[in-house]
């Protein structure tokens, strides 16, 4: 039997190609990301005994890793992206299915360092591979059906959660090793069905910045901090402010996952269409009532509501990618994807742990922080041309090159 949306999703796609082995590897991460995810603070608060300021100082060593990823680079000596690429999946799969058999605060700083290492360098691998194996016309809609991907599989992951808590009672020890394992045999199975794919470019293999990508960077930054604030204090409102049980916050992520399976493809189509200056702005733009929605919400639905809309949003940023690959010279892009992982991440690594002290005393004023923080990505966003291309990166750049003519 033939399913139409199974049809469209995979038209054009070579199944022995770069794309589906990229697709495969977008599915695998979540699988242990998602189980790691859903338990995180129902764990940390059972087993552990996690204050706010626990979890905020966890969530900044869990992004440890994305501030180093720009050492991805150096391992590109001795091993290829691809290869470096599904080993970083194996790391992600152990540290996940290891978490449950150490219930601590030290147990889990260090088991979700070893989760996070696999997991940001994966990442960084994945969006480089993407953007040097796809070419610019089709790269937002195949970054959106490796979001759906991602989405499909996380749907899976978060529903197996769910059945293992509610329906069958296992301890949180043998949910972890389940999605773990399962993330690692998916990464071995990537490893033997598919070729060694060739390079599109031989990349530069030193760390470098570059002026004219400067708006790539501050749009990258920004996201970073945007991102923990959905991350972390999100999800922690629900379970600290509105008593989500671990099964509860899994239906919430399979909800997210199931829209995310749905539209982002159809995200990624309307970035192609549309543009990335126009994508960012409707992104940002939101993001400013989601904050604000955030930090007066007493309502447990309403809350679950912006929730869902907060992730479907952060679908749009892939935007910033396809902006990158359009600006870029093709040699920068693995160098730079490890670079705009470690810029990214620069404030993931602070936010959580200051944030978390301010939760203490005022939940709200974080929330109030992020829309202000949305309001600068907005300004950021209106920078980017409706056409980028190398030489006109941004509006400035265009100006500046009337005025040259």
């Amino acid at each position: 039997m033939r399913l139409p949306f199974l049809s469209r999703f995979f038209a054009g796609i070579d199944p022995r190609g770069p794309e589906a082995f990229l697709l495969l590897s977008a599915a695998a991460q979540p699988v242990a990301f998602s189980t790691w995810q859903a338990l995180l603070n129902n764990f940390a608060i059972e087993r552990a005994s996690f204050s706010g300021a626990d979890m905020g100082l966890l969530q900044s060593l869990r992004e440890v890793p994305g501030l180093l990823a720009l050492t991805v680079i150096f391992f590109l000596f001795i091993l290829r992206e691809q290869t470096l690429l599904i080993v970083s999946l194996v790391l992600l799969g152990v540290g996940t299915a290891i978490t449950g058999l150490f219930p601590s605060i030290l147990g889990l700083f260090i088991t979700t360092i070893v989760m996070s290492i696999g997991f940001h360098y994966q990442e960084t691998l994945q969006q480089s591979l993407t953007l040097q194996w796809i070419d610019r016309e089709r790269a937002a809609p195949a970054m959106g059906r490796q979001i759906a991907a991602r989405g499909a599989a996380g749907l899976i992951a978060f529903a197996g959660v769910w059945l293992m808590l509610d329906v069958y009672g296992l301890d949180y020890a043998w949910v972890y090793a389940f999605g773990g394992a399962l993330t690692v045999i998916l990464a071995l199975a990537a490893w033997m069905a598919y070729p060694r794919f060739p390079d599109a470019a031989l990349q530069t293999k030193k760390l470098f910045l570059r002026k004219r990508y400067w708006l790539f960077y501050a749009l990258t930054f920004m996201s970073g901090a945007r991102r923990q604030i959905f991350t972390v204090f999100a999800g922690f409102m629900m379970v600290e402010k509105f008593g989500y049980s671990a099964a509860q916050v899994t239906l919430l992520f399979i909800v997210n996952q199931a829209i995310n399976m749905v539209f982002a493809g159809r995200i990624g189509a309307a970035i192609g269409r549309w543009g990335e200056r126009r994508a960012l702005s409707l992104e940002y733009a939101g993001l400013i009532g989601i904050f604000v929605a955030y930090a007066v919400v007493e309502n447990p639905y309403a809350a679950a509501g912006f929730y869902i809309i907060d992730n479907l949003l952060f679908s749009m940023a892939i935007a910033i990618r396809s902006y990158f690959q359009k600006i870029a010279a093709p040699a920068d892009i693995a160098a730079s994807s490890g670079v705009s992982f470690t810029i990214n991440h620069i404030a993931a690594v602070g936010i959580p742990g200051a944030f978390g002290l301010l939760w203490l005393t005022n939940p709200a004023a974080v929330f109030l922080t992020g829309a202000a923080m949305a309001a600068i990505s907005l300004t950021l966003a209106r920078l980017v041309p409706e056409h980028p291309e190398p030489g006109h990166e941004t509006l400035f750049a265009r100006r500046q090159k009337a005025v040259a003519h």
